[in-house]
């Protein structure tokens, strides 16, 4: 069999750093993990070839090619997955796709030969059973989560890592918690399910021996899931593993606020490498967290939980949501107020959206309140359901709090909070890679120079070299996701 694997294109969002990664000459901030692991539970015999739409583009002779197009992907990806499986039905060739888009509304794709959803450890092995006796159904569907530590290491000779910002590796799914909003839980269940020790590490060292250095996202959705394991095996293991390869990876992750109550557990991750944390901070209205399930958050000093991170040593990136229906008028004006606080120069802000399947979807349909399938993209201004709020006054809010935290002024003085408040690693170097150095020169020019507002860019420059001599890099980095942060904007 020849196998062509399609990653479709993801559209300019917050997450996408496309404006960012110009600075540092790459096209994609991070693989498509999940295309890599399918193709390692492939038959080992098969020719194997991936086309990533986001860093390359896919030609007739590419799809002629192959016996079959695998393609997966997410919500906002749909427009591009129906463009490519359109022109595979014109060539005449088989198409199967899976993944979390196609679990929860594969009725939105037409064309598509063979749905394969759920997790592909039990439900592509019954696929490809059926095709090798001739005879493959149209559906394969499983509710059983398989045993993740008989997943396979992913396929990365078949990537061009030179394309991406970071590399991405996978050691958990599944989430202890069960916010109303989230599909995490209705597609990898409760219980967080985990790889062995000696299996992560393996990833890595698959990846140090293709030659990776540098950084790698671990995609779970809470990290910290299991903490007893992490504690006891994972992370003892990692630190010694990262020591004696000379530190090659810079880690960031997911994980729940509560992260910040475990000290132990935060100080092992800094000494591990971690770099980085993305915390669904969701809103400081508690009335608003008791009505989504974000138990978590609720009746906790969040300010003081985001500082207690930045303070052992980890960059704290935060999502936010406006639009619950217990969000008062002066919602936008709270989250303003909290965001500049916190020092979180990576804030999300999105407006709330009922995923199909989610704990939301299934109430706002009870309550005929919902109004078409999502987008997959937040920031993008729409709604899918009928909010409690004002629709216009909900939209204009919406708008002046994201133009405001991204406003060059507020975003600079947030910077600057954030270095005053983030403790740099001891072990941490402070060599500058000399792709950071070229990025550091081309933002002098498209920041400090061509665009308005440069003073912001120079002062910011100025105080980190007078006050934050070693976290200078970071100001920099700091300022290009700025540039990229205000061109999304724009499009809100």
């Amino acid at each position: 069999m020849k196998i062509l694997l399609i990653n479709p294109e993801t559209p300019p969002t917050f997450w996408s750093f496309r404006n960012a990664l110009k600075f540092i000459s790459k096209k994609s901030s991070e693989p498509p993990l999940g295309l890599l692991t399918v193709a390692a539970l492939l038959p080992k015999e098969w020719e194997k070839r991936l086309v990533d739409l986001n860093v390359t583009r896919l030609s007739d002779e590419q799809l002629r090619w192959a016996d079959y197009v695998f393609i997966t992907g997410m919500n906002i990806q749909k427009k591009s997955m129906q463009r490519v499986i359109d022109r595979c039905k014109a060539l005449g060739i088989p198409v199967v796709a899976g993944g979390p888009f196609c679990t929860t509304e594969y009725q939105e794709l037409h064309g598509v030969d063979h749905f394969v959803l759920n997790e592909a450890e039990i439900t592509l092995p019954l696929f490809l059973a059926d095709l090798e006796r001739g005879r493959p159904k149209r559906f394969y569907r499983s509710r059983r989560l398989p045993d993740i530590t008989k997943s396979p290491i992913p396929q990365w000779d078949l990537l061009d890592q030179k394309q991406y910002a970071s590399m991405s590796v996978q050691y958990s799914r599944g989430c202890p918690y069960d916010c109303e909003f989230c599909s995490i839980t209705l597609l990898n269940g409760h219980r967080p399910r985990t790889k062995t020790r000696e299996q992560f590490l393996a990833e890595l060292d698959a990846l140090r021996r293709q030659g990776w250095r540098g950084n790698v996202f671990i995609v779970d959705d809470n990290f910290i899931g299991n903490r007893r394991k992490l504690k006891g095996e994972i992370l003892p293991a990692l630190i010694q593993w990262s020591r004696r390869h000379g530190y090659p990876f810079s880690f960031f992750t997911e994980a729940s606020i509560n992260l910040a109550d475990d000290e132990e557990l935060v100080e092992l991750m800094v000494a591990a490498g971690f770099q980085m944390v993305f915390v669904g901070i969701e809103t400081p209205h508690d009335e608003s967290l008791l009505e989504c399930g974000k138990k978590i958050n609720k009746n906790r000093d969040l300010l003081s939980a985001v500082k207690k991170l930045q303070h052992h040593g980890l960059i704290v990136t935060g999502g936010f949501i406006v639009g619950f229906d217990h969000d008062p008028p002066n919602i936008f004006e709270q989250q303003i107020a909290f965001i500049q606080k916190s020092g979180i120069v990576t804030a999300m802000v999105g407006l709330l959206n009922a995923p199909t399947g989610t704990r939301l979807f299934q109430r706002l349909k009870k309550e005929n309140r919902l109004l078409h399938k999502i987008s997959g993209d937040n920031m993008d201004g729409t709604l899918n359901f009928i909010p409690r709020m004002n629709y216009q006054q909900l939209l204009d809010g919406y708008h002046r709090l994201v133009k405001t935290i991204y406003s060059q002024k507020a975003y600079y003085e947030r910077v600057k909070t954030f270095l005053q408040e983030y403790r740099l690693p001891s072990r941490q170097s402070v060599s500058v890679p000399i792709q950071d150095l070229l990025a550091f020169l081309k933002s002098i020019w498209k920041l400090g120079i061509v665009e308005k507002g440069r003073l912001y860019y120079w002062k910011l420059l100025l105080y980190s070299l007078l006050k934050y001599p070693r976290k200078f890099p970071l100001a920099v980095r700091m300022a290009i996701y700025g540039f990229h942060f205000r061109r999304v904007v724009k499009t809100v």
